[in-house]
């Protein structure tokens, strides 16, 4: 039997998702306090990887149940066992075949900046302040040319390895509530770094430093030289992963 996690944690104290050595990590805390729980290993998969500074708000997990555990005690224990920035919003038992990664048929992240020139005392952690002016118009125009079935090897982080750089995006679009810009995306997938390197594109669009059309000439270009340095890491959340 296994069991389904919907997790959402603040991502700003911890190496990213996936267990590496010496390094604190989401999937780490979790594996320790099931392990707690269960008094054996256990491992836990992840619908994928967020980097160091990332944040979830619906990511997914599954592990296999070492032995029989009523649901909503499992997820009564893992949350008094966690640490108060990786919270278990659920616990659902989950067929045997599921797989978290595999199974999943999009994921939905967005980006938020935050435009003004004074900082924020409480959105640092969350947002990517950009004191130049933005032009809403511009970045939505840029958006709108990433829909559809595109080679992002312009768009990616070098030296990763995945069998082709051809993702399918679904949703990709800018809102404005004030100082606060947010950009919503759906693909099937995404490759490492790719929705942060299209942000800091379209940013350079709404500053006005380059044409939104810009961004048909860098997926074209497949360069990864070509596209700008990613954004900050700590505006990007993981929002859902879909079924």
């Amino acid at each position: 039997m296994q069991a389904r996690l919907t997790v959402e944690y603040d991502g700003s104290n911890y190496f990213g998702w996936q267990i590496q050595a010496g390094q604190d990590s989401i999937q780490a805390r979790l594996e320790d306090a099931l392990g707690r729980i269960f008094s054996t290993p256990v491992r836990v998969r992840g619908s994928g990887r967020t980097d160091a500074g990332v944040h979830a708000l619906g990511q997914v997990a599954a592990f296999s149940l070492p032995r029989a555990f009523e649901m909503a005690e499992l997820h009564r224990a893992l949350n008094a066992l966690l640490p108060p920035d990786i919270v278990v919003l659920g616990v659902a038992q989950a067929p045997d075949d599921f797989d978290s990664r595999r199974d999943a048929r999009s994921r939905v992240y967005e980006y938020r900046v935050l435009n003004r020139a004074i900082r924020s005392a409480f959105e640092y952690r969350y947002s990517w302040q950009v004191r130049e002016p933005l032009e809403l118009d511009a970045m939505n125009r840029a958006a709108r040319l990433f829909l559809g079935e595109h080679d992002f090897a312009a768009f990616r982080t070098l030296g990763t390895e995945v069998k082709s750089t051809v993702r399918r995006v679904l949703e990709s679009g800018w809102s404005r509530a004030g100082e606060r810009f947010t950009y919503r995306v759906e693909a099937s997938s995404f490759l490492r770094h790719m929705v942060r390197t299209m942000v800091a594109a379209m940013v350079e669009a709404g500053r006005g430093k380059c044409s939104p059309e810009t961004i048909s000439e860098l997926l074209l270009s497949r360069e990864r030289a070509a596209a700008p340095a990613p954004a900050p890491p700590g505006g990007l959340f993981l929002i859902e992963v879909r079924y």
